[in-house]
């Protein structure tokens, strides 16, 4: 009941909150404050992560490009300090780049902890002795001790003066606008301007890792911030370079485009999970948050959980490859229309054509529609760009008040690290075009691959063919030319899915396999082939889980408006799906709302071999699941370790995950439903709550806590905040999805919602009071039955299997041929070479 318990308590003071909202009042960001205009923030020039990325030689300009990248954080250092606030101290970025004693984790064990990569020249601290304010963070190693460790040219202070504000230059340093160094790539440590005398004078370093009643104190000032480049999320270690220590890399075994497959938002989010079998981690596991971001799988997160849509949706960090053959496509098959404020965007050179854009869709549900530059920008947005406008049109993790549209006119207006933002995404875009970085990784390239190809040619000939005749018709760019009667120039927006199902009746006919099976025995048909149309595809083809196509921030006035195209919004509905209920397996009809949801964008096969497990939540193909459920691999298969960058483990989970894509039968199904053909669904593992310590609950609340005291005895009491116990087995997303907003309804349409909320939570406390003290999962199992059916009715996604779907090729659809083993297994073979 995390947003129910949060949110709908937030809605007690709703109307104040919507009567205040944002209205016409303007903010202006840091940098604009201090008067520092966008031009005094140019892009840093050295090249010093050449050895990156398999060391191929960059222009300036992509230099510029990756730089940005990997250390640019836009001021984003404000919105990471604040959201700790917000996640009521389970968050805190200052602790995750710590090595201290007390943590589960630290610079030795960071990558098998946390999925991070440490950053060369960087050793582990002894003590915080070395820090002015004694926190224990990685210590950089001279260039006098070692050579090949030159100081990070980006934390010149000279070069790069950082925005003097509040305590900066008084207190604090004021530091570099790329902060400094933190020993984690995409992670930059920034002097906080509120660290003031007070501040100062209240700062106990030993109380900030050992005292909960001091770091859970939402007042509490800390001395730096964190900034959050998007390389945290997207550097990995190289498939085909890996290191051999993954706690010691250097960076030559990094890319900065495969994503950070092995990142563990679980554990970063909840940094106090404690060590195995310690006090902190039964502690952190009964807290209905943890169980909440457990369900995001390494390499996974949810990107609308800071402005949530009411929807868990745990997606895989994107790999960017291919921008160019990426490119091509949309220019066939990628034109949007926009208009108002989408047309306000940065675009490509010679890709807006009046009110039509030539885009690629890179969101996993296609939403981003509006151009490479805007979508490049609209990512800094997300991880913090000019934080103080964004913040003021949702309520950040909880939601219960309307998200509104951040406008890119005002963020161009008030503030310069947006303006200085949009300056430098052009060389992004450069970079990721060069034509090395967007070749991809081939297992043929990696050390030992060549050993995993097969030296059959009828073997991989047949495969060839079987990826013409069931893949191709979504996996290739390179297709036959399509039929004069299907025209990709009329198909975006309210005529798509006409479109579409012209489209797949064709790739499903024997001309289109007949021309296919040429095409792809040709011996470049792989050169330059981003192996995906990036074409929309209607989930109830797919038959995935709807929760990714259900949501809802780019909709029509959502925070996204201005970064979705007219097209996707005018986009119909797909009709209806099949769900299961979580509770009995009874198989259900749900129908899916148009307006842009329904759909999930072609994802690319490039670099296949190193980019498993598979689907758009990294849920198939792991053993029993999840990194938290073991369990065998199928007869036949050798144990293999999703966690393991080396090429071999790779190349292992690539067999394993492959295998369970084809022979979905393979694939884990819920521990209680799985005998009536459930597919997974993600429990809680143990009985939780919901826990919010008293020093993070929110200034508004402190007068009312009295009255609440009263009305909702088991929930505020000692001045904390505690709802639960939930049961184990619990479906996670039957909490996490509850709707507390209607986006598609007026404030007055959503008024009756939030009293049948309110009457719900209280309904759900007073029965859970009831309960006695240490009651067991089957006692408070009983007291939640009652609380089922009115959970599955304010549901955003009633959908709860996260590992069904994408049954091409095999028994369990009707739109391919099933394929036999043996062509399985060839299908394979060729894969393996992409």
């Amino acid at each position: 009941m995390a947003r129910i318990g949060l949110g709908v308590f937030a809605t007690l003071v709703a109307a104040v909150l919507l009567l205040s909202g944002c209205g016409d009042k303007q903010v202006k960001d840091e940098a604009m404050q201090a008067g520092r205009a966008a031009d005094t923030f140019p892009a840093a020039d050295e090249d010093y992560f050449k050895d990156m990325d398999g060391g191929y030689k960059l222009t300036s300009d992509e230099v510029k490009g990756r730089n940005n990248w990997v250390v640019w954080t836009g001021g984003n250092d404000r919105f990471w300090d604040l959201i700790t606030d917000s996640a009521f101290g389970n968050f805190d970025l200052l602790k995750t780049i710590s090595s201290h004693p007390t943590l589960a984790y630290g610079r030795h064990n960071r990558f098998e902890q946390l999925g991070l990569m440490n950053e060369p020249c960087f050793v582990e601290p002894k003590d915080g002795s070395k820090d002015p304010y004694g926190l224990w963070l990685d210590q950089r190693v001279s260039v006098t001790d070692d050579p090949s460790c030159p100081d990070d040219p980006f934390a010149n202070e000279k070069k790069y003066p950082g925005v003097k504000i509040g305590a900066r230059g008084v207190t604090v340093p004021v530091g570099s606008y790329y902060g400094y160094p933190t020993g984690i790539v995409g992670l930059r440590l920034f002097p906080n301007p509120a660290f003031d005398e007070k501040a100062k004078k209240h700062w106990d370093a030993k109380k900030y890792y050992e005292d909960p009643s001091y770091y859970n104190d939402k007042n509490l000032v800390r001395p730096y911030r964190v900034g959050m480049s998007c390389g945290f999320c997207h550097v990995g270690p190289s498939p085909t370079n890996p290191p051999a220590d993954p706690e010691n890399p250097k960076f030559e075994n990094m890319s900065a485009v495969v994503g950070a497959q092995y990142f563990w938002i679980d554990r970063i989010f909840g940094w106090n999970y404690g060590k195995p079998g310690s006090p902190e981690r039964k502690a952190s596991e009964q807290n209905y948050l943890i169980q909440l971001v457990h369900t995001s799988r390494p390499g996974a997160l949810d990107t609308s959980l800071v402005s949530t849509d009411y929807i868990n949706n745990p997606r895989t960090m994107n790999a960017v490859y291919g921008l160019g053959a990426r490119m091509n496509v949309a220019m066939q098959r990628g034109i949007e229309t926009l208009s108002g404020p989408e047309l306000n965007n940065e675009f490509l050179k010679g890709s807006l054509d009046g009110k039509r854009v030539i885009t690629p869709h890179v969101l996993k549900d296609g939403s981003d529609s509006v151009g490479v530059q805007g979508a490049l920008n609209r990512v800094f947005i997300n991880i913090g760009l000019f934080s103080e406008e964004w913040l003021r049109h949702f309520n950040p993790l909880f939601g219960g008040v309307p998200n509104t549209a951040i406008q890119i006119e005002v963020g161009r207006k008030n503030s310069s690290y947006w303006q200085a933002t949009e300056a430098q995404t052009g060389f992004l875009a450069e970079y990721f075009l060069n034509k090395d970085i967007q070749k991809g990784h081939k297992l043929a390239d990696a050390p030992g691959g060549k050993a995993h190809l097969t030296t059959d040619p009828a073997k991989l000939d047949r495969g060839k063919e079987v990826f013409a005749e069931t893949c191709a018709g979504c996996h290739s760019s390179k297709q036959p030319p399509v039929p004069k009667e299907i025209d990709f120039n009329t198909c975006n927006g309210p005529n798509y899915l006409n479109c579409w199902n012209e489209y797949w009746a064709w790739v499903k006919s024997d001309a289109f396999k007949a021309q296919m099976k040429e095409m792809v025995k040709a011996p470049d048909f792989l050169t330059d082939n981003y192996l995906s149309t990036d074409m929309r595809v209607p989930v109830t083809l797919l038959q995935t889980n709807a929760c990714s196509p259900l949501a809802t921030n780019a909709i029509a006035g959502n925070i996204w408006d201005n970064f979705s195209s007219t097209s996707y919004k005018q986009l119909p509905s797909v009709g209806t799906i099949k769900i299961h209920d979580p509770f009995t397996g009874e198989e259900k009809d749900y129908v899916m709302p148009a307006g842009g949801r329904g759909y999930t964008r072609v994802p690319s096969l490039v670099a296949l071999w190193s980019t498993a497990p598979y689907l758009v939540n990294n849920t198939v193909g792991w053993p029993g699941g999840s990194p938290y459920a073991s369990a065998p691999p199928p007869a036949g298969q050798k144990p293999y370790d999703p966690l393991d960058p080396s090429v071999e483990e790779r190349f292992n989970t690539f067999e394993g995950s492959i295998r369970q894509m084809l022979w979905p039968e393979t694939r884990p199904h819920d521990k209680l439903l799985g005998d009536k053909g459930v597919f997974l669904i993600d429990r809680t593992s143990v009985g939780s709550y919901l826990k919010v310590p008293g020093g993070f609950l929110p200034g508004f609340l402190k007068p009312l806590l009295s009255p609440l005291h009263r009305w909702l005895p088991s929930i505020f009491g000692d001045g904390d905040l505690m709802v639960g116990p939930i049961p184990k087995d619990t479906p996670v997303n039957l909490i996490s999805n509850t709707e507390l907003y209607k986006d598609d309804a007026t404030l007055a349409e959503n008024l009756p919602r939030y009293v049948q909320l309110l009457q719900l939570l209280k309904k759900a406390t007073h029965d859970l009071a009831q309960l006695p003290k240490n009651a067991t999962d089957e006692e408070a199992r009983k007291v939640f039955a009652n609380l089922r059916k009115p959970l599955l009715d304010f549901s955003k996604c009633p959908d709860f299997e996260v590992n069904r779907g994408h049954y091409f090729g095999t028994s369990f659809t009707s739109e391919t041929t099933a394929l036999s083993n043996e062509d399985k297994e060839a299908l394979i073979e060729f894969l393996k070479t992409f």
